[in-house]
């Protein structure tokens, strides 16, 4: 097979795993040639490798010892040496739950603190596609996760947040509303055993949090309902009134695509999605704008990480190490202080976030749409740091320079013998601009206010095979800056090939490579505080987060992965190897990039070959996870189009 690199140019694709899946590759060989009749002996002959263990049918198991650890590679979160201050907030079985969330009542504990941390913990056996998950502290939404695919003996896994910046929340009772919907049935028998606890302590070296939290939400708590937004099957709007007091005002936004929209960055332009006799693409284009709105202006803009859950392209990828924020899908921040001066006059106001993609007339030109595919999971938050008591704060109305994003389109497609379209090339460019700024007047005098983004994208891709096989190439890039001090650089770059094959009796095969990153470098912080105050320091004393007026995280990951669906047994077998290095470094004060946290993990067919971690300057510690795995991995089974976004269904 070839790949289409940047340039156009031809590059064969990569070795799978430099030999580390010989053994299993040979065994999926012969899977893959078998007749459906010898399939079906030959699986009918083995032990069920897909049936909870009897110590997951009915609860969480005592002794996780035996379970595989899978993990989201991530900086250490500091924590307290003696945990003193404990709460238990949920432990709950996900069962047959979609529209039955986890509802409980949260009191604030009897001590003082000025942190707070979650620690996540799952379990499960059996067959389960991913699943997403959202926590809310009433109509407010603190949490977004997803799952892991579970094997037939069993998964665990553990995660741990700073949850600081909801601080305000947490000295108030609140309802827990914990949405995790899943469903179980003779084929998807994988429930979700969760505990989550919460840590709370006091640091000298304090966060900044949020006097008041408003919720951009459906506001569905009092119904036991999870309170997210469905776009666009419906508006993500609220109308608020804000205190007058107000000197500092950041809005966040959660949000992720779902079912037509999970793998936007692949889908194709709107008139291109029937080139391909028999198949359906999505379109609205591989390219997503999350747009705040207030009063009806756009107030900022965020354009979304590519999370991949992990039953995504080829699940043999995410096991044991999940995709990049796969356990913790994070929020972008837009700072809307300069709006302040027209959002402190007592009034109503309205808070609107949309979708937006690119409809295009089928001749090279492209607009921004109003609506996308379904579905977006959508909310988000304003977050309010009050003046004195009786201050109004007041100033100028905001000078705004939002034009409309330059956008470059172009698709081709070619024909072969039998006059059909055999292959699809199609490109997407996109840069936008906007600068928002006022004079705000508030008990320490005036000063101006401003928020500048400027953002690049790119996205080539390629169907070839009459559309069997894919190939995406993205890049997206940033520069936001608040006259807070605050400073985000961005990028996101992605590439993923995966080719899909009908083989005989309807079983089929998907192969991929991928290879995808999150850089970031920011100074100062917005809402959410900065992983200088979050970092477990505790193993390198020397190297104190003051000394740093910011950070730089690299996150990169690759890999190979190939999966046999065989519909009629209602099973898969996968195999897969994936790298990922991750660094995190202080910068600024003269210190450039000091090195404060760095892993290097390498995984083969569910087995953890390598764990690499280092802390600032000390020497690397180096692990592995022993022996081979016995069993074969298997995973839930899923149709080319739920894992790739096109295909057979």
């Amino acid at each position: 097979m070839e790949l289409r690199g940047q340039e156009g140019e031809s590059r064969p694709s990569p070795a799978i795993g430099n030999g580390l899946l010989l053994p299993f590759i040979t065994f999926f060989l012969i899977l893959i040639t078998l007749p459906q009749t010898a399939l079906a002996i030959f699986t009918s002959q083995q032990p069920d490798l897909l049936a909870p263990g009897p110590a997951l049918n009915n609860r969480a198991p005592i002794d996780n010892s035996s379970l595989l650890e899978c993990f989201q590679v991530s900086a250490p979160v500091a924590s307290p040496a003696t945990p003193s201050c404990q709460q238990t907030l949920m432990v709950h079985t996900f069962g047959s739950s979609y529209g039955v969330p986890f509802v409980g009542n949260y009191t604030p504990p009897d001590c003082d603190f000025n942190r707070v941390i979650f620690n996540f913990t799952v379990t499960s056996a059996g067959r389960q596609f991913d699943r997403l998950a959202l926590m809310f502290l009433n109509d407010t939404e603190i949490f977004r996760t997803s799952t892991a695919e579970p094997t037939a003996k069993g998964i665990i896994w553990t995660y741990v947040k700073d949850m600081s910046s909801f601080l305000l929340l947490f000295k108030e009772p609140q309802k827990i509303i914990f949405d995790l919907g899943n469903n179980i049935d003779d084929t998807y028998t994988g429930s979700w055993y969760t505990t989550l606890t919460a840590t709370f302590f006091a640091e000298e070296d304090s966060i900044d949090p949020a006097d008041v939290i408003i919720p951009v939400s459906a506001h569905r708590s009092a119904e036991n309902s999870s309170s997210a937004f469905v776009v666009p099957d419906s508006k993500a709007i609220n109308t608020i009134t804000l205190p007058q007091n107000v000197k500092k005002a950041v809005f966040s936004i959660s949000a992720c695509g779902q079912a037509a929209e999970e793998f936007w960055w692949s889908n194709v332009l709107s008139s291109d999605t029937n080139v391909f006799a028999g198949t359906t693409l999505y379109g609205y284009s591989p390219f997503r704008e999350l747009q705040l709105l207030i009063d009806g202006v756009l107030a900022g803009v965020a354009w979304p990480f590519p999370v991949i859950f992990t039953g995504g392209v080829v699940p043999g990828f995410w096991r044991p190490i999940v995709g990049i924020d796969a356990f913790d899908l994070r929020e972008d921040e837009i700072d809307i202080s300069a709006f302040l001066p027209i959002l402190c006059d007592g009034k109503e106001h309205t808070f609107e976030i949309r979708v937006a993609g690119i409809s295009d007339n089928g001749n090279q030109n492209g607009t921004l749409t109003e609506t996308v595919g379904s579905n977006w999971v959508v909310t988000g938050k304003v977050f309010i740091w009050l003046d004195s008591v009786g201050i109004i704060t007041t100033g100028t109305v905001p000078t705004i320079s939002t034009p409309s994003p330059s956008i470059g389109i172009q698709s081709s497609t070619e024909t072969i013998g039998n006059g059909t379209v055999g292959s699809l090339d199609y490109s997407v460019k996109v840069s936008r601009s906007l600068s928002i700024s006022s004079t705000v007047t508030t008990s320490a005098g005036s000063r101006s206010v401003t928020w500048k983004q400027d953002l690049a994208y790119s996205n080539k891709g390629l169907f070839t095979d009459s559309g069997n096989e894919q190939i995406n190439q993205q890049f997206t890039s940033g520069n936001d800056a608040s006259s807070s001090t605050y400073t985000k650089a961005f990028r996101y770059p992605l590439s993923v090939y995966s080719a899909y094959k009908v083989l005989q009796g309807g079983n089929f095969t998907i192969v991929g490579d991928m290879s995808r990153g999150k850089n970031v470098v920011k100074t100062g912080e917005l809402a959410f505080p900065s992983e200088l105050k979050t970092f477990d320091y505790s193993h390198s004393p020397t190297q104190y987060g003051s000394s740093f007026t910011g950070t730089s995280s690299f996150d990169w990951q690759n890999g190979t992965a190939s999966y046999l669906g065989a519909p009629a047994l209602k099973r898969s077998f996968g195999s897969g190897t994936t790298e990922e290095y991750y660094a995190l470094s202080g910068i600024g004060h003269g210190a450039g990039g000091t090195d404060l946290y760095r892993r290097h993990v390498l995984a083969a067919n569910d087995t953890l070959l390598l764990d690499e971690q280092r802390f600032g300057d000390q020497a690397p510690k180096k692990s592995s996870a022993g022996a081979q795995r016995s069993d074969t991995p298997t995973f839930a089974w899923k149709s080319a189009k739920t894992m790739l976004g096109h295909g057979p269904a």
